[in-house]
């Protein structure tokens, strides 16, 4: 997947990437458009022999009747071609589409975590549906709107050849130095459409930013700030879609003024060559036509470089922010890695976030396989960083970490990933079903496995819902309670049943009532499993083996928690404030 990275800079080669998949749909497509406009052009030839003929008089109406089928064989032709590009072209540029997206979707689910912070999701997704539409509408204005106005003019000129040699020389050197021009404006267009297609990603970014956040928009008031706030962002990509469009608008009044010029020349210079019977009837008639459809043929291919430049440029923006390489990555010797016991350990670790403070300086610690550690201390202190790194959204800048033995930075992030289960105090549910957010934790499930699950983190709850197990939950579980929505988190890590197990917290948001109904889940849910618990609340640890108290990214103290209560350290203290907030809210 890695390997788009390398396409970021360079659209036009990502384009063909996936042209090149189809290849033979694509080459058919052109084949017929291109035999679509010769016959298109043929035409006014068709034109020009008739009327020669029906000039000749009625003596030669057996070549007056060769004319009119030659003409008619043409238009037919060109009708039947157009719908052969057109049958093909709607399944082909529909299936880039489709492995454009499903690609970059893979790609973009593939960055470390420091990406998505540093970014607004909505954006990202914008930017993958922005540059699924470029393309196909690229596809679409170059064979409709660019190749077949192009192969017009060439088609053109050569016919005008057939009247006179020095008209068509003239008209080749007019129409390439015109051309090469006209890209040349465009071209220095570039960063106007560039800051326009910057400008559009952020109004779709703004948007889902306030729409998953109504809740605390509504909380505080907020409704008439954001939208004064998304005025402002829908004006500056106004102005910056004005200026754009000003710009194109520029090249093709240019553009307007030196067909229109060429088509009177030409003209002219026909009606000269006749009155000297140098060309006949016909030829005036022919290069009267052609002239027009020089004319038309360069109008559409101004109009369609207005839309072609903007659409290249949302291509080029969002394929260089969307195509970075990723910053995790699997080794290139990386194996799999092999369950024996879940032993960890922190070797020296040195780790610092991307453009943040550092966290651990030459961090150490060791669990045994089977241990249950409970993780305490202040805010600050390195606990949710410790449950980032053994997962490897981060690498390390020194020192290691090891699981069983094996480094995590060389062996394979899903065979990591699959020997740890994670119960996080900010549960993640999908927009799906019970059913569907609880089977995440093993797909291959069955409905029965998953219904255990459910039962084994006492998920009563969903016997009452409407549709039971078929329940949707709504955006990121709204539709649920907190302890509902903690229960089915719970339940997924029992249907992982993976030999790690990290808890944030994982009873934070049920009631007591609750919480004493669910702590024997748990149990059963460790038992045989490593263990590691960030703890908030400390009752929660009475069962556990150890206890490392962090402050500063440092281990100020370590061990079993009945050992740590004799003594007269900062857990001691820690409890015996918990012990007294809990006395006074009982008072």
């Amino acid at each position: 997947m890695d390997n788009l990275s390398g396409y970021a800079h360079r659209p036009f080669r990502f384009v063909l990437r996936y042209l090149r998949r189809r290849l033979a749909s694509h080459a058919v497509i052109l084949c017929a458009v291109v035999a679509a406009v010769a016959c298109s052009v043929g035409t006014q030839y068709g034109v020009k022999n008739l009327v020669d003929s029906l000039t000749a008089g009625p003596s030669h109406a057996g070549g007056v009747w060769l004319a009119f089928v030659f003409l008619m064989s043409l238009i037919a032709a060109d009708n039947f071609l157009w719908r052969i590009a057109s049958w093909t072209a709607s399944f082909t540029f529909v299936g880039v589409t489709g492995d454009l997206r499903r690609e970059m979707f893979r790609h973009l689910t593939g960055h470390a975590p420091s990406y998505f912070s540093d970014r607004l999701p909505g954006m990202l997704t914008s930017r993958i549906t922005a540059t699924s539409n470029a393309i196909f509408t690229v596809e679409n204005m170059f064979v409709w709107n660019v190749l077949p106005p192009c192969i017009a003019t060439v088609s053109a000129i050569a016919l005008i050849g057939t009247v006179s040699l020095p008209m068509s020389a003239g008209l080749i050197v007019v129409a390439g130095t015109m051309v090469l021009a006209m890209f040349r404006m465009a071209a220095a267009g570039k960063p106007l459409h560039d800051d326009f297609a910057d400008k559009a990603a952020a109004v779709d970014g703004e948007m889902v930013d306030v729409i998953n956040n109504m809740p605390l928009v509504r909380a505080f008031c907020g409704l008439s700030y954001e939208h004064d706030r998304f005025d402002a962002t829908v004006n500056r990509e106004l102005d910056a879609r004005g200026r754009s469009l000003r710009y194109l608008e520029k090249l093709r009044l240019t553009h307007a003024a030196v067909t229109v010029v060429l088509t009177i020349a030409l003209l002219a210079w026909a009606v000269t060559l006749w009155e000297r019977g140098e060309a006949t009837t016909g030829d005036v008639v022919l290069v009267c036509t052609l002239g027009l459809s020089i004319l038309s043929a360069t109008r559409d291919l101004a109009v369609a470089l207005v839309d072609v430049t903007q659409h290249v440029a949302r291509l080029t923006e969002a394929i260089a922010t969307l195509l970075l390489p990723h910053e995790l990555r699997d080794h290139p010797e990386a194996e799999p890695l092999v369950k024996s016991g879940a032993a960890i350990a922190f070797n020296n670790v040195t780790f610092r976030y991307p453009g943040g403070v550092q966290v651990f300086e030459k961090f150490s610690l060791r669990i045994q396989p089977g241990q249950r550690v409970g993780l305490v201390g202040q805010s600050g202190g390195g606990k949710s960083s410790l449950f980032t790194l053994l997962q490897r959204f981060y690498d390390v800048q020194h020192g290691s970490i090891m699981i069983d033995g094996q480094d995590i930075a060389k062996v394979t992030q899903q065979s990591l990933r699959e020997a740890i289960s994670v119960v996080p105090q900010d549960i993640s549910l999908f927009h799906r079903s019970i059913m569907e957010n609880i089977r995440y934790g093993r797909p291959n499930a069955t409905d029965g496995e998953v219904l255990r699950a459910a039962i084994a983190a006492r998920c009563d709850f969903i016997e009452s819902l409407p549709e039971g197990m078929a329940t949707i939950v709504g955006d990121r579980g709204i539709k649920v309670s907190g302890g509902q929505r903690q229960r089915i988190a719970i339940a997924r890590a029992f249907l992982k049943d993976a030999p790690i197990l990290l808890l944030d917290e994982a009873t934070a948001a049920l009631d007591s009532e609750s919480e004493e109904a669910i702590r024997e889940s748990l149990s059963r849910l460790m038992r045989g499993r490593t263990v590691v618990a960030i703890a908030h609340r400390l009752a929660t640890l009475r069962n556990f083996d150890r206890v490392v108290m962090l402050q500063g990214g440092r281990i100020i103290e370590d061990g079993p928690p009945d050992i740590l209560l004799q003594g007269k350290g900062p857990y001691r203290e820690l409890v015996a404030r918990e012990m007294g907030r809990l006395a006074s809210h009982a008072a």
